[in-house]
Formats: structure tokens, C-alpha cells, sequence
């Protein structure tokens, strides 16, 4: 029997470097999975996936956003179950981080770091992707923002 995949939404969130030179990412600390992960999460019954990105983002990490361009779809099981994520690109626009019941730490980091802390394999593609979305190669994200 197919099971229909679980479907969720999330965001690559990024920022201007504090520096001034480049973007930092965010990147959260899941206690229950014990990981390094981008916001994402489920779809609830009847919103669309931008909707939830946004969502997401706000629960998890306390900030705002505004979306920008969409990212690869990640696929694949959880628990014998398919499951099928929408990433957009993100900047923030402002908020805080405050600990909660899902998440108990964020962090901003250059994307090559973002990518080796990353505790799936899978998420680190959506780094190089948001990368080629702003138009900057690796060596340029830490030189320039947009």
C-alpha cells in the first residue's frame, strides 16, 4: 500500500554577516532528535506550504521572514513513511530567539560552516542551493551580501 507523503515546509533562513562581509544561516538544536537542522515542519490541514514555511520559522526561531526563491524539495522516509519538504530561501527580518519545547538553541553561521554542522546529510545541498539563489559562489558569501 502507498502511503500519501507527510508534508512539510521550511526555510534556509539567512541574514547579512554581522561583519557586513557575507551571509550567516541559521541552523537549530532539536533536544527530542538530538540535531542541527533547518526550520521545517508539518503542513496543518488546509494551509499551503509557504504559509507553513513562515510558520515554521516563527515557532522554531522567533524570527520573521520573507520568502524568496523556492529551494530543491527534499524527499524521504521517517518510520517506514515518505515524507516531502518545501524549501524557500528566507531573510530574516527581524525577531528573537527564544528557547521553546521544540527548539532549544539557534545558531548563525557562515554556509560553509552551516553545512559541516548540519547533522543530516540531505539539508546540506539546500546551503549550496540558497547560495546559487543569491547569486554567490562559496568564496563570495563571506565577502559580499546582497
Amino acid at each position: 500500500m502507498n502511503e500519501p507523503p507527510v508534508l512539510a515546509a521550511g526555510c534556509v533562513l539567512w541574514r547579512p554577516a554581522s561583519s557586513g562581509r557575507g551571509i550567516e544561516v541559521a541552523l537549530i538544536h532539536r533536544p527530542k532528535w538530538a540535531d542541527w537542522s533547518l526550520p521545517k515542519g508539518k503542513l496543518k490541514r488546509g494551509e499551503g506550504a509557504r504559509d507553513a514555511a513562515i510558520r515554521e520559522v516563527l515557532e522554531e526561531t522567533g524570527m520573521t521572514c520573507d520568502l524568496g526563491p523556492e529551494l530543491p524539495t527534499l524527499r524521504y522516509q521517517v518510520q517506514g513513511r515518505p515524507k516531502e519538504v518545501r524549501y524557500w530561501a528566507a531573510k530574516t527580518t527581524g525577531g528573537a530567539f527564544e528557547p521553546n519545547r521544540e527548539v532549544d538553541q539557534m545558531i548563525w553561521l557562515p554556509p560553509a560552516a552551516a553545512r559541516h554542522r548540519l547533522t543530516r546529510s540531505q539539508d546540506r545541498p539546500l546551503v549550496a542551493a540558497l547560495l546559487r539563489v543569491l547569486g554567490m559562489s562559496g568564496e563570495s558569501a563571506r565577502e559580499r551580501h546582497p
